[in-house]
């Protein structure tokens, strides 16, 4: 459906500079952009690709002007590009009901208004809100509780138990309640902890493509109202998980530690069990976190430490192939001077004085 500059515009809540009449059919990046597109620019350099590109209007957020596009002058091009995406790209609209080729238990409750896709099992017991969407091949276990406005797509697999609020969006291949990794040696073998605990997902999360998340041996393993969980990470039993998290690619984190709120995990990043780190704390990638971190940190490495530390410890040893060559120069010039003092001083400086009796 095509939006005028100017409908986009109230959309945003931005300003019209230029005719607020042009047609805009789609959104694209300057480089692929076409006539009828809007593209965006967040700084001098993306607005002077934008103005030579075919795009139709530019986003902005700076002061920039144009002779030949129109633009949508707002606060943060990139929030505005979020919002107006959806316009042009809406989500697709599933019809109420349950398919033919779907198991739902007698006592499972399945609101009218939701979607129930192909192949779909829900448990006994199992409550699915209002509007919510399973495409194909969902298993939720029995006793599962799922809210309002909820999409899972195929293949995602809710273990017995857990409970998922509002909003919730989990992809592809997800795992939500499986067995936390818990066992005792006893008599040379590794006995299994029965993990009887659940999943508590609160209401905004995303968890992305094949994401595991571990029930907990006792008590619940919880994830936080508003966080976003990228693909492939895993998170074990126990693992508490505040508010508004970023938790990205190939994150793991081990058993019973807890995330404040406002945390950003880069990719990769590890944390062992039974930490605590607190509110707004970021791990850069791939590093390994062994001990608990105060609030509003920045920590990198592996162990991890305070970023100004490990950047001081990198750029020395940056410098280490230089100063090892600057030691071995050293040591042979003080090689040279030793054997020319030998030299000059004669065989009498090479034999000790005799003993007085």
């Amino acid at each position: 459906m095509p939006y005028t500059v100017a409908e986009i515009a109230r959309h945003l809540e931005g300003q019209v500079v230029g005719d607020g009449s042009i047609p805009l059919d789609g959104f694209a990046p300057a480089d692929t952009a076409r006539p009828g597109d809007l593209t965006f620019a967040e700084n001098e350099a993306y607005f002077a690709r934008a103005e030579q590109s075919a795009a139709s209007a530019i986003l902005v957020a700076g002061e920039w002007a144009s002779a030949t596009k129109a633009l949508i002058r707002v606060p943060n091009a990139r929030i505005a590009f979020a919002k107006v995406l959806p316009l042009f790209h809406p989500e697709p609209i599933f019809a109420p009901g349950v398919h033919a080729t779907a198991l739902v238990a007698p006592t499972a409750e399945v609101h009218a208004s939701a979607h129930v896709g192909p192949y779909c099992v829900v448990g006994e017991g199992a409550r699915i809100g209002a509007r919510t969407v399973f495409e194909a091949m969902v298993h939720v276990g029995a006793q599962v509780r799922i809210g309002e406005d909820a999409r899972f797509y195929p293949r995602v697999t809710v273990y017995p138990e857990s409970r998922i609020g509002n909003r919730v969006v989990v992809h592809a291949g997800a795992v939500i309640g499986s067995d936390g990794y818990g066992y005792v040696t006893d008599g040379g073998v590794h006995r299994k902890i029965p993990q009887v605990g659940n999943v508590v997902i609160n209401d905004d999360v995303e968890i992305g493509a094949n994401v595991t998340i571990d029930r907990g041996a006792l008590g619940s393993t919880v994830i936080g109202r508003g966080t976003k969980i990228d693909n492939l990470v895993q998170v074990a039993h126990n693992v508490v998980v505040g508010e508004h998290c970023l938790l990205v690619a190939q994150v793991g984190i081990a058993g019973s530690t807890r995330l404040g709120s406002y945390v950003t995990l880069a990719g990769q990043a590890g944390l062992a069990g039974h930490l605590k780190i607190g509110d707004q704390v970021i791990v850069a990638a791939q590093s390994g976190v062994m001990r608990d971190i105060p609030d509003k940190g920045q920590w990198m490495g592996s162990p991890a430490r305070p970023d100004w530390q490990m950047k001081r410890q990198l750029i020395a040893l940056d410098r280490l192939p230089d100063l090892l060559k600057r030691i071995a120069d050293l040591e042979r010039r003080i090689e040279t001077i030793g054997r020319t003092l030998d030299t000059e001083a004669g065989p009498e400086r090479k034999t000790p004085p005799a003993s007085t009796p």
